[in-house]
């Protein structure tokens, strides 16, 4: 039998804030890289719930999640796997006091796309592509992303 191919749901969320992103430093195979806060789907979660928990266990800032940037398929050669990553956008609402922030999590970081096309510690493509079609003005209404009960 073969085995069924499963690709990873994954959500990232481009924050902006007075020229500068939210982005992530963490662990990963070992080494420093920068994200977007970004992570898995949970079972029985909406994508937005999703995107909106993982920058809050990621970077510590509660965030309002106002549209959708695109979605973005990214095979890793380190692993194999396939990512579909949901990639929203949206504003900084507050920082959270000593929020308790996921393992492998440096910590939050606020960048510049200059800072974000020069540096060589992205964590994939996807990181950069998802702030390029940001500032193109990409955007699509949550009202595209139907989920039913």
């Amino acid at each position: 039998m073969t085995e069924r191919w499963t690709p990873h749901a994954t959500v990232a969320t481009v924050i902006e804030h007075q020229g500068r992103f939210l982005m992530v430093k963490e662990v990963a195979l070992g080494a420093e890289v920068i994200n977007q806060p970004a992570g898995h789907v949970e079972q029985g979660e909406t994508i937005v719930a999703a995107a909106v928990r993982e920058a809050l266990e990621e970077t510590g800032w509660e965030v309002a999640v106002q549209g959708l940037v695109g979605l973005y398929i990214y095979t890793a050669p380190a692993n194999g796997i396939t990512y579909h990553r949901y990639c929203f956008c949206g504003s900084p609402v507050r920082e959270v006091p000593d929020a308790q922030l996921d393992d492998g999590i440096v910590g939050p970081v606020w960048m510049t796309i200059e800072e974000l096309r020069t540096s060589q510690y992205l964590r994939s493509p996807m990181v950069l592509t998802c702030v390029e079609d940001y500032l193109k003005g990409t955007r699509y209404p949550l009202s595209v992303i139907v989920e039913h009960p």
